[in-house]
């Protein structure tokens, strides 16, 4: 295409040193660590967290569906472009890409720890180990920080410490410490963020009712199918409860949790409020209807997500980012630009810039060559 592609959503692959080497010093002792263990390969452990976190899946894009497994890989064999900024230019070109938005994959995990001060510690950390990773080729990775949302106070002060990294996103938990995010204690740190101009995300697997730990109905596979349903839950808090009445220039990421559904949830959010926010009352009451929050105020990326083409005249397509997710599983490296050319067929050639392009980086402040 004649426009640089810049992915919404990728990732990288936290090396052994990400954590025990940047963090504060008190914390050095329980920095989660990666270890070596039979039949299960490298993986990280995570202090106060039961499971390991193996690496099997979160580098095993390009792997065909048969090779791909949880356990069994050791680090030197991943994408090296996960933790290595100038292999990462390599693996970029391969995939068509120009730029990619850069989310954590570890950090995820942690998001669900319920012990806030090491929370605090280890993103901390991350943050540091990530300015460093970016700022080799600022241009084309637009690094993410991570907040802990130890107290609305906190997260204020860790806002101002992610722009003083160069860093250009953020990430938010999906459970915070103080209440809820639609409660007015937050309202000082929306604004902040607006005020610093930074994006807000909210990822898949960072919400701790809807990780992969909790309990579905049938096989495992039915766990893969409800992921998305955590990033539903924050999207539909932050319009009913009247975050975006209060806050309208507050621009939230809701990342990796595919685009297709989005209609169809603003028609249900717009049916309820309409119909029952007399016996079922939304948190606030709104001036505006629910769908037009969401259409003005919520970016949505997704990768291999053929709907979200098909319906993206039904919803602000300026608000619809497309992501590679490299270097994990789900990812649509290295084979993007021939699943783009299917799916994004049908798409004015305006809407095809926007949705690949001009959106992400509008958000971000990505120059276009």
């Amino acid at each position: 295409m004649s426009y640089p592609i810049i992915s919404a959503d990728s990732h990288i692959t936290e090396p052994p040193n990400t954590y025990i080497d940047y963090i504060e010093s008190k914390w050095k002792d329980r920095a989660p660590q990666m270890k070596y263990v039979d039949e299960v390969g490298d993986a990280f452990f995570i202090d106060g967290m039961k499971r390991p976190i193996p690496m099997g899946l979160v580098a095993a894009a390009g792997k065909p569906a048969e090779e791909i497994r949880i356990t069994g890989v050791r680090f030197e064999d991943m994408h090296r472009g996960g933790w290595d900024p100038e292999a990462r230019m390599g693996e970029q070109e391969r995939d068509g890409v120009a730029a990619e938005v850069i989310y954590p994959t570890v950090g995820m995990a942690i998001c669900n720890h319920k012990d806030f001060d090491y929370k605090k510690a280890c993103f901390e950390a991350y943050n540091r180990w990530l300015a460093e990773y970016c700022s080799a080729h600022p241009d084309r990775l637009i690094g993410c920080g991570q907040i802990s949302m130890r107290s609305p106070e906190d997260a204020i002060e860790e806002l101002d410490q992610i722009v003083a990294l160069g860093l250009r996103g953020v990430m938010v938990p999906g459970n915070p410490a103080v209440e809820d995010y639609d409660s007015p204690v937050y309202d000082a740190f929306w604004e902040k963020a607006i005020e610093l101009g930074l994006p807000l995300s909210f990822h898949i697997l960072t919400d701790r009712n809807f990780a992969f730990g909790h309990v579905n109905r049938g096989p495992a596979m039915n766990r893969f199918l409800s992921v998305m349903r955590g990033c539903q839950d924050v999207m539909g808090m932050l319009v009913l409860g009247g975050v975006f009445e209060r806050h309208p220039k507050l621009k939230i990421v809701c990342v990796e949790a595919d685009a297709g559904w989005v209609p169809h949830y603003m028609y249900r959010m717009d049916h309820a409020y309409n119909r029952h926010r007399f016996w079922l009352p939304a948190g606030q009451e709104l001036s505006k209807l629910p769908s037009e929050y969401f259409a003005e105020n919520i970016y949505v990326t997704f990768q291999d997500d053929w709907v979200a083409f098909k319906v993206a005249s039904m919803l602000n397509w300026k608000r619809l980012m497309w992501a590679n997710d490299f270097p994990h599983s789900d990812s649509t490296w290295p084979w993007s630009q021939d699943m783009l050319k299917e799916h994004a067929a049908g798409l004015t050639a305006e809407q095809r810039r926007a949705i690949l392009s001009e959106n992400v980086a509008e958000l971000y402040g990505v120059k276009l060559d």
